[in-house]
């Protein structure tokens, strides 16, 4: 074969790497542009240009309230990142930071207690010793099942933490308020167009949360 056949070869297959679009919804793995872009956006240090990244959910008649579904893709994680950086930190060296880095995606569930399902399971009586109040368990989040499908396939994180959130007064003791959830997937996991979040709390119905991948980078 020629060396004008070659580089006509060449260029045709580079011409097809280019047209045949990513697995993946949203952008991963990040160019040295698509991190470029995600620093200038996260140096504006606003993170309400990640919005569309979080659906807030109307508390539930009884129950603990779901209150925040947040899915954070490399892009976003980029954003909020170079947010968090401030001082003498460059666009290239948020390009350097990244290279190497195993892409993921970040799933965030903000759970708040309500008036029904409350920090104190029973008061108890203060008349009677043997009749103490109950309080409710910190790790109750774990009461909570929580299943992502990747369209209609179910995706399994590869790291599941959790904690407890608290109130504290000046100088009274704290609360329980409620729990954070998150969850780590391998970025490539994802190659529909649609996420679905599945969060089943005790006593109540599923709480369903649907994104849509195309619409996040």
């Amino acid at each position: 074969m020629t060396p004008t056949r070659l580089r006509l070869n060449a260029l045709a297959f580079a011409s097809i790497l280019i047209l045949v679009p990513s697995s993946n919804a949203f952008d991963t793995p990040l160019s040295d542009t698509a991190v470029r872009e995600a620093y200038f956006l996260g140096q504006r240090h606003d993170l309400r240009c990640l919005r569309t990244y979080t659906k807030v959910l109307p508390a539930p008649q009884r129950g603990p309230h779901i209150a925040m579904v947040t899915f954070l893709t490399p892009f976003a994680q980029v954003v909020q990142q170079t947010s968090a950086r401030i001082g003498n930190y460059s666009a290239q060296q948020a390009q350097i930071d990244h290279r190497g880095v195993t892409e993921s995606v970040k799933l965030v569930i903000l759970v708040n207690l309500t008036p029904s399902y409350s920090a104190v399971i029973s008061p108890g009586d203060p008349s009677n010793p043997n009749n103490k109040p109950v309080l409710r368990s910190h790790d109750f989040w774990k009461d909570l099942h929580v299943t992502i499908l990747d369209g209609d396939t179910a995706r399994k994180p590869s790291v599941f933490l959790g904690h407890s959130n608290s109130s504290c007064g000046r100088r009274g003791p704290c609360a329980l308020t409620g729990a954070t959830l998150e969850l780590t997937f391998p970025a490539e996991s994802f190659v529909s167009d649609r996420a679905v979040i599945w969060i089943t709390p005790p006593e109540i119905d599923p709480v369903v949360v649907e994104f849509d991948l195309t619409s996040l980078r």
